[in-house]
């Protein structure tokens, strides 16, 4: 059975599902990073927020996130699902595992994973606060939309 490693979906992801995806005999460590909704940024309160993504070149970019990530830490196996559509505050939007022999480079290896995720995945958010809603840009936040949404695919 192949096993999908890299996805953008719109259902749940479920952490025990990606964390079965990297477990393997010769990786001592397991990290996962799981990315929530939270419900006050900058002292705003966010109600939901929803997320949309150029889904054929998030998956690639997803996948060499993946690359580079092999060639940095020896032998590691990564797993990164991202959800999009509209997420409820606590709501799962993204889950990285990484499984490394060694517990130092699983940790390493995840928080990559998710700067490069903010700096190369075309995915973008719309924040929905109490007096109103605005595309905020990539996750990175410094690419304004003029149109005050992302452009179409």
């Amino acid at each position: 059975m192949s096993k999908t490693m890299f996805e953008i979906v719109s259902e749940p992801i479920s952490v025990e599902e990606m964390t079965k995806k990297v477990i393997r005999n010769e990786a001592g460590a397991v990290t996962t990073f799981i990315g929530t909704v939270r419900e006050f940024t900058y002292g705003k309160r966010t109600l939901s927020l929803e997320y949309q993504a150029y889904e054929k070149m998030a998956i690639k970019m997803l996948e060499q996130i993946g690359k580079e990530i092999n060639e940095k830490w020896e032998n590691s196996l990564v797993a990164i699902t991202h959800r999009v559509g509209k997420l409820e505050i606590t709501d799962i939007a993204v889950v990285i595992a990484v499984s490394t022999p060694h517990r130092k480079h699983a940790y390493e290896a995840n928080e990559y994973a998710i700067e490069r995720i903010k700096q190369i995945v075309p995915i973008w958010k719309k924040e929905i606060w109490e007096d109103g809603e605005e595309w905020v840009g990539d996750q990175l936040q410094k690419t304004p939309y003029p149109t005050g949404k992302p452009l179409e695919e």
